[in-house]
């Protein structure tokens, strides 16, 4: 096993939470926001950036366990781990999260989404930082 690249991890966590900042208030504004526009109530940013290093991580551990020779051989293994995590664990949860909530679809199917391109975006800056 290789060393875990922290970096990398601190990195990709931090655009996945941009890209939550982004895809919540300039792309699908709702009141929902991480960052809301009014200062009376916090944004739950926090939370979220937890999550997304908690799976950063993961993902930096996971990388390091297929060592940097198998990587530098298939680089589309970090987007196959990154998405594969996003579409067997973290969606699955998310939509039924939404479902028992009763959340429209549409909603169910952007929040999802944003997990997704987060994760591969995630994905994208370990396979940059090799």
């Amino acid at each position: 096993m290789g060393p875990v690249n922290w970096l990398a991890v601190f990195l990709a966590s931090a655009l996945g939470l941009a890209i939550g900042l982004i895809w919540n208030g300039v792309l699908f504004r709702n009141r929902r926001q991480l960052l809301p526009d009014n200062s009376e109530r916090g944004g739950n940013y926090g939370p979220v950036g937890l999550v997304l290093l908690i799976g950063a991580v993961m993902l930096g551990h996971n990388f390091a366990r297929i060592g940097i020779e198998t990587l530098s051989m298939k680089p589309w293994l970090y987007f196959m781990q990154s998405g594969g995590v996003a579409i067997a664990f973290v969606i699955p949860a998310v939509w039924l999260t939404h479902l028992r909530n009763r959340t429209e679809p549409a909603r169910r199917i952007i929040d999802c989404l944003f997990w997704l391109f987060a994760y591969l975006a995630m994905g994208l800056v370990f396979w940059l930082m090799r």
